[in-house]
C-alpha cells in the first residue's frame, strides 16, 4: 500500500503535492499549471542539470547516490504522485518510490518508450502498423539489415536520440559507408525503411488513474532537420476515418501499457492511413498550442490525470497553431495583435535551443495559416 503525504491545507483537506523528475520547460509548464489546481511541487534534478526553468516553482533536490525509496520519497516531500518530463530516465530509481507513491507513467511504459527497438517490438505485437523494421548492432550487421530493408532508410540509435540526433537518412551506397564508419560497433541502431508520407501529425491522449481516457485533436506537424518547427491544430487530414484510427491507436497503446498521464504518439499520414512513427510517454511540443484554445492544456489534463482528478474538455473552441522559438527571440510588440501568447523558458539563447515558443489562434484556419506563416517569416527569415 502506498504511503499517503500528510500535509494538510487549512481547510483541513489534503495537500496536493506532486513530483517531477526533471526541471526543463516541460516540468515547468506541468508546475504553472498545477499551480492553479491549487498543487505544490518538487522537482529532481540531475547533479549538473540546469534548473533555471523552474526557479521559485518549488523544492529542487539533488540528485545523489544515496537519493533511492524512502530517502528520495521524503526528500521530494512525500509526494502523492511523481511523474516525469522526459522519458530518459532512471526507471530502475522510479520502481523504489513505487512503495511510496504513485509513479505515472509506471515504469514500464516508459521503458517501452526509452528504446525504439522495444517500442517498435510493442507496436508490432499489438497490430499497430510502422516503418518495416529491423534491430541491428555492428557494421555487418547494419548493411545486411540495410539489404533487407532496401534503400532509402533511416539508421536511428535505438537509445537517447531526440530532435534529430542519432539519426542519419540513407539513400546510396555511398552513403551508407560514410554513415557506417561513424557509427560505433556497439551501438544498437534500428533500421527503417523509408516511408512515403503526406505529412506529419500527432495525437495527445490522456488517461486518467481511475482509466477515464481523452483525446486531442490531430496536430499537424512541421519538423526541421529532425527538430519540430510549427503545429496547427486541428489538422487537416483525409477523411474522418484517419482521426478515428488516431483514437483506436491510441486507446489501444494507452490500454496495453496500463497508462496514466499525457501520451503523445507521433504519425505519418500514408493515404488516409497513420503509420506510427514513435511514442512519447510526457507532455509534448506538439501539443503546446492546448494552452490556448480555451480547453484544458495537456500540462492541466496531465496534473488532473496523475492526481485522480476529472480530465478536462479538449475539444478546442477555436483553431490553434504554435511556433517554436529555436535560439531566437521574439518582439514583445507581437502581442499587440491580440491573438498570440509568447511563452518563456527562462533559458539563454544558444543556436538551435528551445527557449520558448508563440501561440496563435483564429477562429478561422486560412487566417490562421496566413498568420503561423508570416510569424516564421518574421522570426526565422531565410533560415
Amino acid at each position: 500500500m502506498a504511503q499517503r503525504s500528510n500535509r494538510q491545507r487549512c481547510d483541513g483537506g489534503e495537500v496536493m503535492h506532486l513530483a517531477i523528475i526533471g526541471c526543463g520547460q516541460l516540468a515547468r509548464m506541468m508546475a504553472l499549471a498545477g499551480w492553479r489546481l491549487g498543487a505544490t511541487f518538487s522537482f529532481l534534478a540531475e547533479p549538473d542539470e540546469n534548473t533555471s526553468g523552474v526557479d521559485r516553482l518549488g523544492t529542487v533536490v539533488k540528485r545523489t547516490p544515496e537519493l533511492t525509496g524512502q530517502a528520495l520519497f521524503d526528500a521530494l516531500g512525500q509526494p502523492s504522485s511523481v511523474t516525469v518530463e522526459r522519458e530518459h530516465v532512471d526507471v530502475e530509481l522510479l520502481k523504489t518510490l513505487q512503495p511510496f507513491c504513485l509513479v505515472a507513467p509506471n515504469p514500464d511504459a516508459i521503458l517501452v518508450s526509452q528504446h525504439r527497438g522495444r517500442e517498435k517490438d510493442f507496436m508490432a505485437a499489438h497490430g499497430i502498423a510502422t516503418a518495416p523494421y529491423k534491430v541491428a548492432t555492428g557494421r555487418a550487421n547494419l548493411k545486411d539489415a540495410v539489404l533487407h530493408i532496401g534503400l532509402p532508410v533511416i539508421i536511428k540509435t535505438c537509445e537517447q536520440g531526440y530532435d534529430g540526433k542519432g539519426q542519419w537518412l540513407i539513400r546510396d551506397s555511398q552513403a551508407l559507408e560514410e554513415t557506417l564508419s561513424d557509427i560505433p560497433d556497439h551501438v544498437e541502431c534500428v533500421v527503417e525503411g523509408f516511408v512515403n508520407f503526406s505529412k506529419e501529425v500527432s495525437i495527445i491522449s490522456a488517461r486518467s488513474s481511475s482509466g477515464e481516457c481523452a483525446y486531442y485533436p490531430l496536430t499537424e506537424n512541421e519538423h526541421r532537420q529532425g527538430i519540430l518547427v510549427s503545429s496547427i491544430a486541428p489538422a487537416d487530414v483525409p477523411s474522418e476515418s484517419t482521426l478515428q484510427q488516431a483514437d483506436k491507436i491510441a486507446n489501444t497503446i494507452l490500454e496495453k501499457l496500463d497508462y496514466v498521464g499525457i501520451l503523445s504518439i507521433e504519425f505519418f499520414v500514408v493515404g488516409d492511413q497513420l503509420v506510427v512513427n514513435e511514442i512519447a510517454p510526457r507532455v509534448h511540443n506538439s501539443g503546446h498550442w492546448t494552452q490556448s484554445a480555451g480547453i484544458a492544456s495537456q500540462f492541466e489534463n496531465h496534473i488532473r490525470a496523475i492526481s485522480g482528478l476529472p480530465l478536462g474538455e479538449t475539444k478546442p473552441k477555436t483553431q490553434a497553431a504554435m511556433l517554436n522559438l529555436l535560439g531566437k527571440e521574439v518582439d514583445e510588440t507581437l502581442l499587440n495583435q491580440g491573438n498570440l501568447e509568447i511563452h518563456l523558458y527562462n533559458k539563454s539563447l544558444r543556436p538551435g535551443r528551445k527557449v520558448g515558443h508563440v501561440n496563435l489562434w483564429h477562429i478561422d484556419r486560412a487566417p490562421l495559416v496566413k498568420q503561423l506563416k508570416e510569424l516564421h517569416q518574421q522570426v526565422y527569415g531565410d533560415d
